[in-house]
């Protein structure tokens, strides 16, 4: 069982921690977890295995509602057999190892946000601690790390600039102060998940009769899907009333 050590981490903290093939408990980290996917790791894996959002949701996810905002989040969908493996773990190791989500690059240290208030408002804080599992050996091997240097190592900083927008987004308090009804839920889902079916809804429905999108943005999310994630976090602003981040176009005359 996963078990966090409460005390915050400064990027100075060192400690210790090797993982490889030849460690008693490799793989161990792999089973029975619960592994949170931000839309920056489904576009980084989605495309490792040459699948389309919608496949790859459909096959290695299910979706899990927050129960106090009821905002939806996606979880990776673990294996039917005793242990509840991991899908991509082999006896080799992780079969998506340089693909590998956010939270997967972060073990043994756990990073999370908080909104809090501030002087100037409400401020978003990142905070990093120990997960120390009974089966994991890797702290008793002698590599000697910070947090500041682990984070360099397994390259998390261009997972944190890619997903803190969402996660942002995602602390905000459900602005409707109830239960999101199902059809909300599904245009969260879709923009923050299945990018594949929300360019489909951008093109192919009366969309772009509605909001008024640069052409020179438009070609960039027909063909890039990390402009079309940085463009559905403008359309999660505007359907949760956080901001006024798409322009709608005047209605006509005619």
């Amino acid at each position: 069982m996963e078990h966090v050590e409460p005390t915050k981490l400064s990027l100075k903290t060192g400690f210790t921690f090797r993982c490889h093939k030849g460690i008693q408990c490799f793989t161990k980290c792999c089973r029975k977890i619960n592994v949170l996917l931000t839309p920056y790791d489904i576009i980084r894996i989605k495309k490792r295995l040459g699948m389309s959002s919608e496949k790859f949701l459909d096959t290695y996810t299910y979706m899990d509602v927050d129960e106090k905002t009821s905002y939806p989040f996606v979880r990776i969908k673990m294996n039917e057999d005793s242990e509840r493996t991991c899908p991509f773990v082999t006896q080799e190791g992780c079969s998506i190892y340089t693909d590998r989500p956010a939270s997967c690059r972060y073990y043994p240290i756990g990073q999370t946000s908080l909104r809090t208030e501030g002087e100037n408002g409400l401020v978003h804080e990142e905070f990093f601690f120990f997960i120390r599992e009974p089966h994991c050996l890797g702290y008793q091997e002698d590599t000697e790390w910070t947090v500041e240097k682990w984070r360099k190592d397994q390259e998390v900083a261009l997972y944190d600039d890619m997903n803190r927008e969402w996660k942002e987004i995602l602390l905000q308090k459900n602005p409707f102060g109830t239960k999101l009804d199902s059809n909300r839920q599904a245009q969260i889902y879709t923009a923050s998940y299945d990018l594949d079916r929300f360019r489909r809804f951008i093109f192919e429905s009366k969309f772009l009769d509605v909001f008024d999108i640069e052409r020179e943005e438009l070609e960039q999310i027909k063909a890039d899907d990390l402009a079309l994630m940085k463009f559905s976090m403008k359309y999660l602003k505007y359907i949760l009333m956080i901001d006024q981040a798409l322009k709608t176009r005047e209605p006509s005359t005619r």
